[in-house]
């Protein structure tokens, strides 16, 4: 693997989105363990654009409008739905220490779906994975599922890091409720916003 592929996976995954905005909620409203299982349900969430991609069947979402659309306006009416939860005291910005098996595998289901149901992902593999994958490798399908795997082990890692961060200043938060309510206007208006990023984005 080379040097390009690490710095480029870096930079993509270092830009705040949908994922990063998710395990940063966690880690402000429920601390840093949550925010680990948000960061995994978020890689988790990747698994299947890579293997689209692998397999071929980002072609057919990039030849297909319709399934294009299908998926975008599922991704949109998930992404208001997290805008909605956000703003909600038990949402997912809630301030609890819950980390029952329960409350943990709604925070992974949260994060997988908030990639799954994003369109631009697999198209983002299609276009970016084969760059990195020599023609004349013995087996480049191989190489493609080790670079697959690469990028969800350094996307977990930066988003433990980003969960780590914003737990650090989650005491803060707590004995400041105005702070708060703020953050899940913000949270709630970033959400929305890419909602509406997503509505109206063309392939």
């Amino acid at each position: 693997m080379s040097v390009e592929f690490f710095l480029t996976s870096l930079v993509v995954i270092l830009l705040p989105g949908t994922g990063v905005l998710y395990t940063l909620a966690i880690g402000l409203g429920k601390g840093i363990k949550p925010s680990i299982l948000a960061a995994f349900g978020c890689t988790l969430g990747i698994m299947p654009a890579a293997i689209a991609s692998i397999v071929g069947l980002a072609a057919i979402l990039h030849a297909s409008a319709l399934a294009f659309q299908v998926i975008k306006y599922l991704g949109v009416a998930y992404l208001c739905y997290m805008a909605w939860n956000i703003l909600q005291e038990g949402g997912v910005l809630s301030v609890s220490e819950n980390t029952t098996e329960a409350a943990a595998k709604d925070i992974v289901v949260k994060g997988m779906l908030l990639n799954i149901l994003n369109p631009k992902l697999s198209l983002f593999f299609f276009a970016f994975l084969p760059q990195f994958a020599p023609v004349d490798a013995a087996n480049t399908t191989l190489m493609m599922v080790l670079l697959a795997l690469t990028f969800m082990l350094m996307t977990f890692v930066v988003f433990c890091g980003y969960g780590a961060c914003a737990a650090l200043v989650r005491d803060y938060v707590i004995s400041r409720p105005t702070v708060l309510q703020w953050l899940r206007r913000t949270f709630a208006c970033t959400f929305g916003a890419l909602s509406l990023r997503l509505a109206f984005s063309e392939k």
